[in-house]
């Protein structure tokens, strides 16, 4: 087994052992979605920079700047601008609501059964344009660690990302299970 396998596994096993350690000291869905309001503002800007430095970010903004030089990189710059407008124009009054998501605020304000289907429709699509790149870099890096093929690397990744989720409570906080 290569030194590189290893490491890998020891940071899964810690960032597991954290998500479950997380999991433990949470008990509303407060608490889940939001550390129920006691995020100091350097631990938020952690979480925020842990976003950006995904995966996605990083393939997407090296695609666009090896495809368009310059004008890729701009490109890549929209996304923070954009970032930074909800912060500013939705997050606040999100927050404010009580709710966790868009959906959430549009299924409690609209009401109607179109308002629900368009939110769940925007949030499926915009979550599998982010997902798509996130599993295609993940199971690159995971070829590249175990040498096995692409497709059991998707898979082996597709089923970490379940499991990772179900560890960190997300199941047992909206009542799959007791």
């Amino acid at each position: 087994m290569s030194v590189t396998l290893v490491i890998f596994a020891v940071i899964l096993l810690i960032s597991l052992g954290l998500t479950y350690w997380a999991a433990r000291r949470t008990a509303t869905t407060s608490d889940f979605y939001a550390a129920d309001g006691r995020l100091t503002a350097a631990q938020n800007g952690f979480a925020l920079a842990g976003d950006w430095c995904s995966a996605a970010a990083f393939l997407g903004f090296t695609g666009l700047t090896a495809l368009y030089g310059m004008d890729g990189a701009f490109y890549a710059l929209g996304p923070l601008v954009a970032f930074c407008t909800v912060l500013f124009l939705v997050a606040e009054p999100l927050r404010n609501s009580g709710r966790y998501t868009l959906g959430d605020v549009i299924r409690s304000r609209m009401q109607t059964r179109a308002s629900l289907l368009a939110a769940i429709t925007g949030t499926v699509v915009v979550n599998f344009a982010y997902l798509m790149p996130q599993m295609a870099g993940a199971g690159v890096l995971v070829r590249l660690l175990t040498g096995i093929s692409y497709d059991w690397a998707e898979i082996f990744v597709g089923i970490s990302m379940i499991v990772y989720v179900a560890f960190g409570g997300f199941w047992r906080r909206h009542g799959y299970r007791s």
